[in-house]
């Protein structure tokens, strides 16, 4: 390749073109559905360019975390814990949950972003004021955690949701079989696991609804063991 033919090669690709295609990818799939060579061929060029403007796979999947959660709102540091806590976990659903992946990655690697770093003193400090003391890291860890294996958990599911009407009818009949004569188990099959198996904006919906349950039942503990102080 001739110098003339290498900065053709390159005219117009940037960094942050290739993290945008990057994350394009991501919502599409999940943050560990797609390789390089995927990339490259949505962008139309050689893996190489991807290495030369950006880096590897790893690198690629922090940016793309990176992105997604400096998009995130951070309420005000004024507002009760309970209630700061709850606004943001719940506005995060959003952009979290639409690049598949992101949570797993964040629960994998930990707060490595300046963004998290202002949630997490923000965060410890209100629960410190509120109360939790020594265990304010305890109360916040459990709070994210949550929230995002939360959401992990329905990327996870997404994975598995095209695996065709063949593969469904059988869990189906499955889950029919398992439920006859058994209460709890006919109670978690019309309310998740059929559901969740049928894929779709069903399960979309009831991805978040549960989240929002978890996020609840998580701060309604936490306020409980507060009070037991």
């Amino acid at each position: 390749m001739t110098d003339d033919q290498a900065t053709a090669f390159h005219v117009g690709m940037t960094a942050d073109a290739v993290v945008d295609a990057a994350a394009e990818l991501t919502r599409d799939s999940h943050l560990w559905g797609w390789s390089i060579r995927d990339l490259a061929r949505r962008l139309g060029v050689s893996p190489s360019v991807i290495y030369h403007h950006v880096g590897g796979r790893d690198l690629l999947a922090r940016h793309v975390v990176e992105r997604v959660v400096e998009g995130l709102s951070v309420p005000p540091p004024e507002s009760p814990w309970d209630e700061w806590f709850r606004t943001f976990l719940l506005s995060a659903y959003g952009p979290v949950a639409a690049y598949p992946g992101v949570a797993k990655w964040l629960l994998l690697h930990g707060p490595t972003f300046r963004t998290t770093l202002d949630v997490i003193d923000t965060g410890t400090a209100l629960l410190r004021r509120a109360g939790f003391g020594d265990d304010a890291g305890f109360a916040y860890a459990a709070l994210l955690n949550n929230a995002m294996l939360t959401i992990s958990i329905g990327d996870d599911r997404l994975v598995h949701e095209d695996d065709g009407p063949r593969d469904h009818a059988t869990m189906m009949d499955e889950f029919a079989r398992m439920a006859l004569g058994r209460p709890g188990v006919e109670v978690l099959a019309a309310s998740l696991l059929t559901p969740f198996a049928e894929g779709g904006p069903g399960a979309k919906q009831l991805r978040e609804r549960y989240f929002r349950f978890v996020v609840d039942t998580t701060i309604a503990g936490l306020a409980t063991l507060l009070g037991a102080c």
